[in-house]
């Protein structure tokens, strides 16, 4: 007989609301995620401290660590702090995306599920498959298991920096180009291409892309969230990072190979390489919208607003395919010389400025 379904892996628990927070301790008790109530919480040395005072008296069964840096060495010293303390039940990451990040390698090295509770929404790397951590080369992308619980206060990401919230919104919005560069490489390579992955992180970019709100608004705030979480699971529908991942992230992994001590935040390179991309693609209307969204929320739209020249900004776009060998994107599909390069993106900028 046919399988007529497929099991998608993904949380038990996905809580997004304002106070979310003053009910982590009746969150993180439920018999699915920490039975016993044992539980390692890897926090940031710095501000975590602050949310380890504020939850450490109502959450008697936890210990708490202070490993995670953002780095593959942290995360395995945390993972090792984590098995030389004793049996726990669950991971909880609290923080942002490297102590995120640290506490999903540091889960998975150990065999213990992970609980995400993020302080900012920076981009889709809470609830995907993937950690991302420096190493000795620069940093890499390691497979991890998708975390078990989602937890989002609302009134936590209002305290965070208004830039990482944006830098979420860009992270998310690029997932249009993300997917045209994978339905492009099915076209042109065979590719299998997972329709349920595509259509969930095509649908999250349309969310945010055609909400009316800002970042100071709870239902926006809310939506941007969901398209966040809905993006990490739509990798694990694919299996790869495939829905999430185009020349968008070959062009932010291009920034921070080349100019590694002058990238900008991921989110925020994701938006341009997107809106960029698209326009290569073609898709002009759909470039100059999504340039026009990105800048609607305070997001660069070309390298000069996050301080590059635009000849740096050709010399990335020109070394991004090799950041994600035997990945089809638009780049790879063009294969442009450093002179059409400057062409194209000099009429980029015309077409979004007009």
């Amino acid at each position: 007989m046919p399988v007529l379904t497929r099991l998608i892996p993904s949380p038990v628990v996905v809580d997004i609301r304002r106070g979310a927070l003053d009910d982590l301790a009746a969150i993180l008790s439920d018999q699915r995620i920490a039975p016993s109530g044992r539980m390692a919480f890897a926090i940031s040395g710095g501000s975590g401290q602050a949310l380890r005072e504020r939850f450490a008296p109502t959450l008697p069964g936890a210990d708490w660590f202070d490993d995670a840096d953002g780095t593959i060495d942290g995360a395995v010293r945390l993972a090792d702090s984590i098995k030389k303390a004793g049996h726990y039940d669950t991971v909880v990451g609290l923080g942002g995306g490297k102590i995120i990040d640290c506490a999903k390698y540091a889960a998975a090295r150990v065999g213990l599920p992970l609980v995400a509770v993020a302080t900012n929404l920076a981009n889709d790397g809470l609830c995907s498959p993937v950690a991302t951590l420096d190493n000795d080369a620069g940093r890499g992308s390691y497979g991890v298991p998708n975390p078990i619980g989602i937890v989002i206060d609302l009134d936590v990401i209002r305290d965070a920096p208004v830039r990482y919230v944006r830098a979420g919104i860009g992270d998310v919005i690029c997932k249009i180009s993300a997917v045209a560069d994978w339905e492009l490489s099915h076209r042109e390579t065979g590719e299998q291409i997972d329709g349920l992955a595509a259509a969930m992180a095509r649908q999250a970019a349309e969310a945010v892309l055609r909400h009316p709100g800002g970042v100071g608004d709870d239902d926006f705030l809310t939506t941007l969230s969901e398209a966040l979480v809905l993006c990490g699971i739509s990798m694990s529908v694919a299996g790869d990072s495939r829905p999430a991942s185009g020349a968008c992230h070959e062009i932010s992994h291009a920034f921070d190979l080349v100019f590694p001590k002058r990238c900008a935040l991921h989110g925020e390179q994701c938006g341009l390489g997107g809106a960029f991309a698209t326009y290569l693609r073609g898709d002009h209307d759909m470039a100059r919208q999504m340039a026009g969204v990105l800048r609607q929320h305070g997001l660069p739209v070309l390298p000069e607003e996050i301080g590059f020249t635009a000849d740096e900004f050709i010399q990335v776009v020109e070394f991004a395919p090799k950041t994600r060998p035997g990945r089809y994107t638009i780049l790879e599909h063009l294969d442009l010389s450093t002179h059409e390069i400057k062409d194209r993106y000099a009429d980029y900028a015309k077409a979004i400025s007009s």
